[in-house]
């Protein structure tokens, strides 16, 4: 099931970003949107992130789960931002998540997620409008369990994404996002010799994960250290199976969401502070999460003098 943010249908698990900026004209900045550091210029972010639910939907049915009770992710991250050029970046970050139940005798899980790295590049900036080509791709870090959904804190798959976004933004610093992006997804392997999904037996421990898109648009206003949006975000899987009556989520399940949420960041300096809350609208094979993260933004210069604004 749907554990967070951002930023994680993608890997079927709770990773939210969340990230930093200086002094001058840079501001935070994220895969998903279109703020650049300076050159010349990195900021780190530490964030937490909590994300909890008590209904999920199994297939469409929504449903409550008395062997679970409310289920709750809980995260840290640290997360690198780094202007190569003023319309060039880096981005990489690792989470580390712990989940639990308040019922039933699930075992949790805890340890550190996906390595994930990202590439931002500018190629159009005409009167406010620009376009941005956006390439990701995460590999998992250890040998955490897959497939003991909804406690698993990722299914250890290896992705690569690409996203392409749109954004305008006036002199006033109101602004609008939209973005696009399709994520490729390894097969896994799990601790078992046969698995089933769907209708089908599969008596091998090589588990085909489905692909995955996701759609997003934000309204919002960033000036002098300022920063406040409100955001819509759509996510599913290309393919897949759904929850069986009574039975645990799995890998190959489709799972979808629609979010609502806002975001807010105070950065005066080259330190800030930045907070995100999110609501599941609707979904299919996830479940209906409230999430919310807290992060604390440092940007600096790591070479010599940067002479862009």
């Amino acid at each position: 099931m749907v554990i967070s943010l951002q930023k994680n249908l993608r890997a079927c698990s709770a990773a939210v970003l969340a990230l930093l900026g200086i002094s001058s004209a840079a501001f935070a900045q994220m895969p998903n949107d279109a703020i650049y550091m300076s050159k010349n210029t990195a900021c780190l972010a530490v964030s937490y992130s909590h994300s909890s639910w008590d209904k999920y939907w199994e297939n469409s049915l929504k449903r409550e789960n008395f062997n679970i009770g409310t289920h709750t992710t809980q995260g840290v991250m640290p997360m690198l931002a780094v202007g190569i050029t003023k319309n060039l970046n880096v981005i990489a970050a690792i989470p580390y998540l712990w989940t639990q139940a308040s019922a039933g005798n699930l075992k949790w899980q805890r340890g550190f997620q996906d390595v994930s790295g990202w590439i931002k590049y500018r190629f159009v900036n005409v009167s406010g409008f620009s376009l941005h080509a956006i390439a990701g791709a995460s590999l998992p870090s250890n040998n955490y369990v897959p497939d003991f959904l909804p406690m698993s804190i990722g299914i250890q798959c290896k992705t690569a994404t690409g996203r392409l976004l749109a954004s305008y933004r006036h002199k006033t610093g109101v602004y609008l996002t939209a973005s696009g992006s399709y994520i490729f997804r390894s097969k896994i392997k799990i601790d078992r010799d046969a698995y089933q999904a769907g209708d089908r037996l599969y008596g091998t421990n090589e588990v085909v994960v489905p692909n995955a898109y996701d759609a997003a648009v934000r309204v919002g206003y960033l000036k002098k250290g300022i920063q406040a949006e409100g955001f819509m975000e759509h996510g599913a899987c290309d393919g897949g199976d759904n929850i069986r009556r009574n039975d645990m989520p799995f890998p190959t399940n489709n799972m979808k969401s629609t979010i609502a949420g806002v975001y807010a960041k105070y950065q005066p300096k080259n330190i800030g502070v930045n907070a995100r809350a999110a609501y599941v609208l609707d979904g299919r094979n996830v479940g209906q999460s409230t999430s919310f993260s807290l992060g604390v933004l440092y940007q600096f210069r790591y070479i010599g003098k940067s002479s862009e604004k």
